[in-house]
Parts: structure tokens; sequence; C-alpha cells
């Protein structure tokens, strides 16, 4: 197994080389700051183990930059609940407080890589469809989304899904798409927070060749990808401001112009978009259009968070649990009384993407055909019985 591990303290950098070379199963590399990392990275890394807290790129800016392509495991000595909580949204599976001994470590490394070799044994096989593309409960609530989703799906309104990290934002509007006049068309999802912000433009309306250094063909945008069927734009919140007349422009005109062209070119999408942020307040301070906030959010859908939804949290578990027994070959496991009574208590500030995560390192870890309360490792994201 190739860790990455990104540290900025020398001192601790050089203890954690040294002790774990006493682990000649992990092939250790170390980086004294995030922006080196990023280069080195490729697809021989099995996991990345990373300080939050370091100059230049941080911990939180650097898992973002890695844009879902490794496991992650968080390390700091100052951690507040805000920053678990945001690196648990960005599906970080680990977060180890400083100071802590080796054996703590390498016990986060080996559930990791258990969980990577369960999942390169059903590489070859056909999968089910996975947990987090479908809808798991069958809440009023739920229901009544569904409800509207069903009815805005068969025109060309453009739709705001409104939601914290890990509701189901993407799931909605996959759903959206799927039963529109547009299902056979492209469905193309852009992250906004993902994308450097100088190469946005090009990312989203694409470019010529010879319109800048490296542009040695000519690349199609993503709103060209997506002509004739549906374009989602997530994480809006996160949109430079100086990219948002362009897009408003597009929506308007229906056309793009590739960067070095003077040629527009003509598009038919259908427009979803989502965040998790205030675009209201965003409008006030100036960091958002009030055109484009009203061109996006023709039909607002607001997903509340699985907190509120106490009722759908059992079932999704269940069905969680059901999946991944069939999905590892698995006899059908159940929950015990305790680990039951934990799934209800936690408050899961990742929402489902977080339930679906728990409940299927529990199914991969768990010993018995019960999974007990201390197989969630509940507690290492902050859970405290009452």
């Amino acid at each position: 197994m190739k860790i990455a591990i990104v540290e900025d303290d020398i001192n601790m950098r050089k203890s954690l080389e040294i002790a774990m070379s006493d682990f000649p199963e992990f092939e250790i590399q170390t980086f004294k700051n995030a922006k080196d990392a990023l280069k080195a990275l490729d697809e021989s890394f099995n996991l990345v183990i990373t300080d939050i807290n370091m100059p230049g790129m941080d911990g939180i800016e650097f898992v973002k930059a890695l844009n879902g392509r490794f496991e992650v495991i968080i390390m700091t000595g100052n951690a507040t609940l805000q920053r678990a909580i945001e690196s648990i949204h960005l599906g970080v599976k680990d977060f180890l407080l400083k100071p802590f001994d080796i054996d703590t470590l390498v016990l986060a490394i080996k559930r990791e890589n258990k969980i990577q070799i369960a999942n390169k044994k059903i590489s070859s096989t056909p999968r089910q469809e996975n947990a987090s593309h479908g809808f798991l409960g069958t809440s009023e609530a739920l229901l009544t989304l569904l409800n509207i989703a069903n009815k805005v799906a068969k025109t060309d309104a453009s739709v705001l899904i409104l939601g914290e990290s890990g509701v189901g934002k993407e799931v909605f509007a996959n759903y959206i798409h799927e039963n529109s006049p547009r299902a056979k068309k492209p469905f193309i999802a852009i992250n906004m927070a993902a994308i450097p912000e100088n190469l946005i433009e090009s990312e989203l309306f694409g470019f010529e060749k010879g319109a800048f250094t490296d542009a040695s063909e000519a690349k199609a945008g993503q709103f060209e990808l997506a002509n004739g069927g549906t374009l989602f734009l997530d994480e809006i919140g996160e949109m430079p401001y100086s990219v948002q007349a362009k897009i408003l422009r597009a929506l308007q005109e229906k056309e793009v112009r590739r960067l070095g062209s003077s040629k527009s070119i003509k598009i038919d999408i259908r427009v979803l978009s989502a965040t998790n942020a205030n675009l209201p307040q965003k409008i006030q301070n100036g960091s958002f259009r009030e055109d484009l906030y009203y061109r996006l959010n023709t039909i607002p859908l607001n997903i509340p968070p699985l907190k509120e939804r106490k009722d759908e949290i059992l079932q999704i578990a269940d069905k969680i649990l059901e999946q991944n027994c069939l999905k590892y070959g698995f006899a059908l496991k159940t929950f015990s009384d305790k680990a039951t009574e934990q799934l209800l208590a936690y408050n899961w500030p990742g929402n489902i993407r977080e339930l679906i995560s728990v409940v299927e390192r529990a199914v991969i870890l768990s010993d018995g055909d019960e999974i007990l309360p201390h197989e969630l490792f509940l507690e290492s994201r902050g859970f405290k019985e009452s």
C-alpha cells in the first residue's frame, strides 16, 4: 500500500517516517507541503494522510484540490468541530488528533486498506446500483420533494436545488433529468468549487487551438457537451463573480463562444443548479449576481438535512446494510439494539453521504452477523453518548 504523508513540521514528518519503517507492507512518501504533494501524486498512491494547519495551502484546501481522487485521513493538533465537519463533508474517512501513538495511525490505515481490498475483489463483477445513486427513504418530506421533481421534470424550467452537503442534491438533479424529455441526451455535472478560477472559462466554454500557451488543440466546453441535454451546475455559491456574467449571457442568449474564437455556437440545454450556500446573503455582500440568481431559481427545491428526517435514518441504514451485504457476498447482517440507538442519536453532519460511508465500513469491518456500536466508529466523528 503506497501512502503519501503531508506534514509541514519536519520533526513530526521524520518521526512518522521512522515509525512507519517498522511496517514494510506500507510504502511511505512524505511531503513538506500540499503543493509539492499535488505535483507528485499519481494513481500509484492508495492513501493520503495530511495535516490541516499548513502554510500556503491548508489541509482542507488540499483535500478539495484532490477532488475525490484519493482516500484521505486528516491529522491535526488543534482540531475544531467545524474543521471536523468540513472534512467529513469532503469525504475524509478518519480524523486523528495529535498527539497520537503510531498504533492508532496504523489501525486507521489498516481499516482503509481492508475497505480498498474488499472493493478490488468485486471490481470485475457486475455491481448493484450504488446506494448513493437512488432514493432510499420513504418519508413524507421525501415524497413531497419527489412530487415536485416529477412535475418540473416535464418542463425546461431552471431548478435550484438547496441543501447541506451530502443530502443528495445531485441525486435529485439526475432524477429530474432521467424523468425529462431530455433523458436520452447528455447529463453533464460540473462542480464549480473544484475548478481553479483561471481554468473555469475554458472548462465551461471551451477554447480554440492557440487560444493560450497550452492550447495545442481545440476543445469543446461543458456547455457544448451538454447540448440537447441537461447541464448541472453544482456548488454555484463558489462560482467566481468574474464568470457569472458570462454564464448569465450564455443562458439568456442560448449560445457560447470558445476562448480564442469570434464565432458563437448555439446551444439547447436545460439548467439545474445546486448549492449549500446562502445565495441571498451573497447577493447582499456583492459576491453573487442577483440577475443570475433569478435566472437559476425559477423552481427552488429545498432538501432538508438528515437530522430533520429522523424517520428515514433506519430505513436508509437498513437498505444500505442489505445492499452492501449483497455486494460483498456476506450473510445478511443486522444492527444491534445499541447500534440502532447510536444511529438515531447521532446528528449526521455529512447527511446521507456520511450514513452510506458509515454503514458500508461497518459491513466490511464487523466480525459477526450483528453490527455493534463500536463497529460504527461514530466516536471518531465526535459522537458522544448522552
